[in-house]
């Protein structure tokens, strides 16, 4: 134990870490509550510091301090402080804590990016559906009136051979007649092989 004031003419004695340490990894509750009350300050300070959210600062430095009692047979004092190698510990798990949060955050808005935006085989769907529209348009602009007219009331409107031919006042040999060669026409025009 190192002398650290003298209050009220008594001497009080700072606790020697790596001896109350060890007393902790032989279980000793007490020498914990001692260990606790000398680092949780510290702890705490430094995981505030890096998270600044002060109700994650206490879990984490809880999380610490329960490392502390299970792993205190683990410290080797050649390798530096009781107090550093806490320390150590506590910014070690404070940034593993930022990192998981960021890794969440990341995780939702990759999650919800997704979700606003339609999946790629649509947009290519839609974007060949409106160049083949486009192209149809251009290629019905192509063929003579009586053609585009017969076309269109069959494939556009749904009508019968026969329908068309009433609608055109037309004979049906004619229409058949118009309709082969206006697809033809389009077939052409569109590039399809036959």
């Amino acid at each position: 134990m190192r002398e650290i004031a003298h209050i009220g003419g008594a001497q009080q004695r700072e606790p020697d870490l790596a001896e109350v340490l060890g007393q902790v990894a032989g279980g000793d509750k007490e020498a914990f509550s001692t260990l606790y009350d000398a680092l949780a300050g510290p702890v705490f300070g430094l995981v505030l510091r890096v998270l600044r959210d002060p109700a994650q600062s206490e879990e984490v430095a809880q999380e610490v301090m329960v490392e502390v009692w299970r792993g205190a047979a683990r410290y080797q004092a050649d390798r530096g402080s009781v107090m550093s190698w806490v320390m150590t510990m506590a910014h070690r798990r404070a940034v593993d804590r930022v990192r998981s949060e960021q890794a969440a955050t990341d995780r939702e808005q990759r999650s919800a990016q997704r979700e606003r935006m339609p999946a790629y085989d649509e947009v290519s769907e839609e974007v060949a559906v409106r160049l083949e529209s486009e192209q149809v348009r251009r290629c019905l602009g192509s063929l003579t009136d009586l053609q585009r007219q017969a076309v269109t009331l069959a494939y556009y409107q749904g009508y019968t051979y026969r329908e068309v031919a009433a609608s055109l006042s037309a004979p049906l040999g004619t229409v058949k007649t118009r309709l082969r060669d206006g697809l033809i026409r389009l077939r052409d025009c569109m590039g399809v092989s036959a």
